[in-house]
């Protein structure tokens, strides 16, 4: 694609054009939400939308996750096609019977004769100081459920590129945006049909000594990682499971055949969490053979996230970690 069919933008931005074509290309999309209309959002992604295509498709709810994703259910059912923002990932807690109880379910005990076609936005992750109970990463708990598909974009590109594909698609769609990302700028395809496919691994930096597989704000670290560490000579390779749930591991198998090495990171507890899951799913396949070293977790620490923004960044995977890890992969600490 050319430069000249791209512009430059922010995730935030990049998932407003997305909604923004689709709500144009398709009069059944409807977004809801507690402050998407006058406020715009908690994260400003749906600024200016209501003035745009007004009160029957911008609804402001109220501050009650449970009937939020329980309306959405129902229109998804009936012909409509929902995009439900839950203000923050830990809110879904109380949304989880509609979720995972009929949503997730309803395709599969009708035979295929109904479908689901949601999109629940949620913003996920700490950083931004919020605490315990407005800093989470719930993905593993998602993935958990046949049903679901759940996806975490982690540049302005894959942002619009999903949250297109999502909402076209006709199941349930759990999409995971870290905070920390809507400043984050990158070139975006303008193009109206520009899809990044769900069901996608991508190789984001090709390598040959180290697979790390990492994806959200711990890609933004792996990468810083990698750049240090090729001054010394060590080349890594990082691959991002956009689509965590069904996720491509054809890629990762390959790339640990080809390096023999692999640290699995992610934000969310180490115990339980996806990373678990990724490892298995290698230690299964051929390239367990391949392996020179045990494999690597990286996560966040058992513990509820602190408010306070030093102890915050200690409970999360940083680029150090990655550096360590490497290292300790190639016996060189």
């Amino acid at each position: 694609m050319k430069t000249s069919d791209m512009k430059k933008m922010t995730y935030r931005d990049a998932l407003r054009l997305g909604i923004t074509e689709e709500m144009h290309r398709d009069e059944n999309v409807i977004f809801m939400g507690e402050d998407i209309g006058l406020y715009g959002g908690a994260f400003g992604v749906s600024a200016g939308l209501l003035e745009e295509f007004g009160e029957d498709r911008i609804l402001d709810t109220p501050i009650a996750e449970a009937a939020m994703v329980g309306t959405a259910v129902g229109a998804a059912t009936t012909g409509l096609r929902p995009i439900c923002e839950i203000m923050f990932m830990d809110f879904i807690t109380l949304g989880m019977d509609a979720l995972v109880n009929q949503a997730a379910k309803m395709r599969y005990m009708f035979g295929g004769q109904s479908q689901v076609p949601m999109v629940l936005r949620l913003p996920a992750g700490s950083g931004i100081g919020a605490a315990a109970q407005h800093s989470q990463s719930l993905e593993a708990w998602l993935c958990h459920v046949p049903g679901l598909k759940v996806v975490t974009p982690s540049t302005p590109a894959q942002a619009k590129g999903l949250i297109k594909a999502a909402i076209r698609d006709n199941n349930p769609v759990c999409f995971i945006e870290h905070k920390l990302l809507y400043d984050k700028v990158g070139l975006v395809p303008l193009d109206e049909d520009y899809l990044v496919e769900i069901g996608t691994t991508v190789v984001e930096r090709p390598g040959k000594d180290v697979t790390i597989v990492a994806y959200g704000t711990t890609l933004a670290k792996a990468i810083e990682a990698a750049d240090f560490l090729e001054e010394e000579g060590i080349k890594v390779e990082i691959l991002n499971p956009v689509t965590l749930y069904p996720m491509d591991m054809k890629p990762i198998i390959e790339s640990v055949i080809k390096t023999g090495c692999l640290i699995v990171a992610h934000e969310a507890s180490k115990t339980g969490g996806l990373g678990g899951e990724i490892v298995a799913r290698v230690v299964e396949s051929e390239a367990f053979d391949y392996l020179n070293a045990p494999i690597i977790r990286l996560g966040g620490l058992d513990v509820p996230i602190p408010f306070n923004q030093e102890l915050e960044a200690s409970v999360v995977p940083q680029r150090n970690d990655f550096v360590h890890g490497v290292y300790r992969l190639l016996n060189r600490e």
